[in-house]
Parts: structure tokens; sequence; C-alpha cells
């Protein structure tokens, strides 16, 4: 019997997103509407995405729509000798959809895989839950979330299958710069050791520019046939409620196994949700849509960098420099707090939703006092949360018991 592990984060935002006043713990760049997204568009004569009354609502391009992977195949052709074709992208039920398929798809008793950490749980209980052996390559805050390549070298084994990456990092907001993924893809090719790099984060660069000779590419544009990146709709693109997300490979043999896999799943993305990807997507909206997202993350990521300047009496980070999540610690006097007690207090008699790190995203004991905190909300709603806060720690942080 496959053992499965709680999914932690997932259990924690299950139980209190719907009910807190103050969700800053959310990871998706501010949800819009249908209208929204319209609006946004360049060419307000574009068809409707939802235009689709006279379509006959089968299951649809199984695969994905042409034009919604052919979107997408530019996105990850930009700037690369090689373009990635649209055969070599899967489209799938969300980026969660397409982790889970690939791991079901790649891994399984006898392999060694190695993941990236810290990082959503998924990425490591998946394919433990599926029997392979895992090892945590583990990023420290006081390297600056930096991964050490050494060590890396040092982790691999003769049945190493899977090496994982998470770019822009869930929940730091580190980046792997260009010059470390070259060195991973390097180590990699030398072993035939598949990369499979988490990028739903991507790409919401806000404090990094492109012109930077460290700005993060996607694994795909390296070079390494064996490379495999996931991502999706929800967080870069602020549409989580339509479900859509993908598999895209420099392999077209890693594609076919996992839409075979898939067939036991979902057999496709419904139309509906592909015509609004389609749509977001298209030269006419993706712009738009992105500058209204990192102009977003800008002015919040400020407005989180006052807060935490004006309290380092408790609290301290690694300021992050991509996606929508900051990882920060509270302590008292030098002692971190309990912060699964603190995220509940918070909540309790502010409104305010934190993540706690140590139960989403430690284990053996990891990031006691850390909090995640998902700081791309609407600004009214991230301000309002702050303030809250603000008032907590002047009244309540004193009843937060200290980590054991």
């Amino acid at each position: 019997m496959v053992k499965i592990e709680p999914f932690a984060v997932e259990q924690w935002m299950e139980k209190y997103e719907t009910s807190t006043t103050y969700n800053i713990a959310e990871t998706c760049c501010a949800s819009i509407s249908i209208d929204d997204l319209t609006n946004l568009s360049s060419e307000k004569s574009s068809i409707d995405p939802l235009s689709l009354s006279t379509r006959k609502l089968t299951y649809g391009a199984i695969r994905g729509s042409d034009e919604f992977r052919g979107h997408l195949s530019h996105l990850y052709s930009v700037k690369t000798p090689t373009p990635l074709p649209k055969e070599n992208i899967l489209i799938t039920a969300g980026a969660i959809q397409a982790n889970f398929l690939l791991y079901y798809t790649l891994v399984g008793p006898g392999d060694h895989v190695i993941c990236h950490y810290p990082t959503y749980q998924q990425l490591y209980s998946v394919p433990e839950s599926l029997g392979a052996e895992v090892t945590l390559w583990k990023a420290k805050q006081d390297d600056g979330w930096a991964l050490d390549v050494k060590e890396l070298e040092s982790l691999i084994r003769p049945n190493t299958k899977l090496i994982i990456l998470n770019n822009p990092q869930n929940p730091t907001g580190a980046i792997i710069p260009r010059s470390t993924l070259e060195e991973i893809v390097d180590i990699a090719r030398r072993q035939s050791i598949i990369i499979h790099a988490d990028e739903v984060y991507r790409p919401v660069f806000h404090s990094i520019s492109p012109g930077d000779p460290e700005f993060p590419p996607s694994v795909l544009s390296l070079g390494y046939e064996h490379t495999v990146a996931t991502s999706s709709m929800s967080k870069a693109y602020s549409l989580a409620g339509i479900r859509v997300g993908w598999i895209a490979s420099r392999s077209k043999a890693i594609i076919d196994s996992c839409m075979a896999g898939r067939d036991y799943t979902t057999i496709s993305v419904g139309q509906l949700d592909d015509a609004i990807a389609s749509f977001a997507l298209a030269p006419h909206c993706i712009h738009n849509l992105l500058r209204r997202n990192i102009d977003l993350a800008k002015t919040n990521l400020g407005l989180l960098e006052k807060f935490i300047e004006s309290h380092r009496w408790a609290c301290d980070w690694v300021k992050p420099r991509a996606g929508t999540t900051a990882f920060v610690r509270f302590s008292k006097m030098g002692r971190p707090v309990d912060d699964v007690a603190f995220c509940k207090f918070l909540n309790e008699k502010a409104g305010v939703l934190f993540v706690p790190g140590s139960l989403c995203f430690g284990r053996d004991g990891d990031f006691k006092g850390y909090v995640r905190i998902g700081y791309v909300c609407e600004t009214e709603v991230l301000e309002k949360g702050l303030e809250q806060l603000r008032e907590f720690m002047k009244k309540g942080f004193e009843e937060v018991p200290l980590a054991e």
C-alpha cells in the first residue's frame, strides 16, 4: 500500500483560508476575473475566452489545444538557440498534477532522488510515496538560500534518477542564478540524470533585471535534453480557478511517457479552461497581465520590507528576489518562537493568516520560528493585514511561546 504523508501546507490552508480576515498566506498573484482578463487585453475586440456556446463540449484536445501549447512553445523558445516544439508540452490540471504525473511516470522503488529544500512538500513526499529514496539538498538562510553545487556532487549515487529544483523557490523567494543552473546541468549531464524544475513562480522576477548576467533562465533553455519544467496559470498568471498547468521537456520521450500515465488520471483539461489560458497567454494579453503582477509584487514587497525593517527586534529574513512568498523568522531575544502557536494566535486575535514554517516546510525540527508570507495579494489586504500584525506585535506577541 502506498504511504501518503499528510500534505501539511494544503491542510493548513484548507482549514483557515476561507475563514480568515486577511489572507496573506496565499501564494498566487492577486486573482482576477474573466472581465479583468479581457480588460487587460490590448485588443478589445478579441474573442471572449468563453465564447464557446456553439461548440460541443467533448473532451477536446487531449494533450491541450494547439493554440495554448503554441503560446507556451513561444515562451520557452525566446532567447534559446533551439525552439521548443509544442509537441513537447503536455497540458495538465494545474502544476500539482503536472508534478505528480511526472514523478508517477519517472520514479519508483530503487531510484534515488535529490530535492532542493526547503520547498513545496509535494516535490519530495510524492517520490517517497512511490518508493524512491529522497535526499534533501538543503539551502540555508545564512547563505542567502543559495545552493552548494559541491554538495550536490557528494549527494549523487549510482542510482540517482532525478534532481528536483524549485526556481523561484517556495517559500523563500530565492532564485537559482544562471551560473548555478549551468553547473547543475553539467553535473547531471555527466551521468544522464534528469533535472526537473518546478518553475511555477516564473516569470515573477521583481528584484532582478533580465539584463543581469545571473538572471535565471528556464531550465529548458540550457541545452540539456533531460530537462523538464512544470508550471501553471495559478501563481504568475492569477488564474488558479481554471486549474491549468503543464509539463514541458526537451525530451519528447518523457512527454509521451507522462501522456501514457495521464490516461489513468484526467483524460484532458476542460475546453473552457484551455480557452481562458490561451487567451491569457496570447500576445495581446500576456504582457499586460505580467506587468500588472510584477508591479503589484514590487509595491507589496516594499510594504513588507518596511514592516520587517521596523521590527528587526523580532524578525529577520533574506529579502525575496522573485515569486510571491517570503520566509520570515520570528524570535524573542534571539530564540525562535513556536511558529505554529504564533500563526494560530495571530489568526485568532488579529484575523491575519500566515503559514507556519516548521509544520509546513520543515523536517526533523527545521525552520522553527519561520512563517511563510504570501505578499502579492491585493495591496489593500496586505496593508490592513500588516497593520493588524503591528498591533499584535505590540499587544499579543509576548504571549507567543518559544519553540521547544
